[in-house]
């Protein structure tokens, strides 16, 4: 895994506004049910060739991030455009779904962090908790935006807010790391989530119109920009 530093939050928020955008993007401008069969499969690839390395990989490991946020954002999209199903059921499902996912987890292994995630069951473990953190946080944003009302702006600045309170509680207190590791890891979603809808968005849904696809592109590049930088920290640790 890597090292949980101010770069891998940095890629970490745009990888969930790059999913919300791209989702976006894909599922108006192509069949929705191939895109999302499209996602799933990619998804898959790049999950496989994450499962098989034996050790942490930079390109590899933020490959399959950047899929499960746009694979996780067709999940909770379906669930309420293909199923119709409420924003809020969605979000307390996914919530539950999650909350079963680390019991599960914590019963077997004994343990959340990430730090000791040295065999293929864990690895499978933190995966599954990803790909519901980021359902969970497309659902949440959602339903803050559309169901409380607060719209794309107001709730990226909610979401913000939650966002930084884990991270001062850990800095200032130094106990419960794993708890607000896991607590930012969730809220990064309808936080990225939200700034993408806010930038995206045409003007009569309250957004600034810059377009999905061009957005999405735009932080993919920014991705590749940090992921780059990393590439090259993780050569210089190889090769001194």
């Amino acid at each position: 895994m890597p090292e949980v530093d101010l770069r891998f939050w940095y890629v970490k928020l745009l990888t969930t506004a790059m999913g919300e955008s791209a989702s976006d993007f894909l599922v108006h401008r192509f069949n929705p049910e191939l895109a999302v069969l499209a996602g799933a499969a990619v998804f898959s690839g790049v999950l496989w060739l994450q499962l098989r390395s034996p050790r942490y990989l930079v390109v590899t490991y933020w490959s399959a991030v950047v899929m499960v946020s746009v694979f996780g954002t067709m999940c909770a999209d379906v669930v309420h455009v293909a199923l119709g199903v409420p924003y809020l059921v969605s979000t307390i499902t996914f919530a539950l779904t999650l909350i079963a996912v680390f019991s599960v987890w914590y019963r077997v292994e004994q343990t959340l962090s990430i730090h000791t995630i040295d065999t293929t069951r864990r690895e499978l473990f933190y995966w599954a908790a990803i790909t519901t953190t980021f359902a969970l946080g497309t659902a949440a944003g959602d339903y803050a935006a559309y169901v409380v009302g607060l719209g794309y702006r107001d709730s990226a600045v909610l979401f913000l807010v939650l966002f930084v309170a884990p991270g001062l509680y850990f800095g200032l207190a130094r106990r419960h790391g794993v708890a607000t590791f896991w607590a930012a890891y969730v809220l990064t979603r309808p936080l990225g989530a939200s700034v993408a809808d806010w930038v995206g968005v045409s003007h009569a849904r309250g957004g600034l119109n810059a377009g999905p696809g061009t957005l999405a592109l735009c932080l993919t590049a920014l991705i590749a920009i940090g992921v780059a930088g990393a590439w090259r920290g993780e050569r210089r640790n190889l090769h001194p």
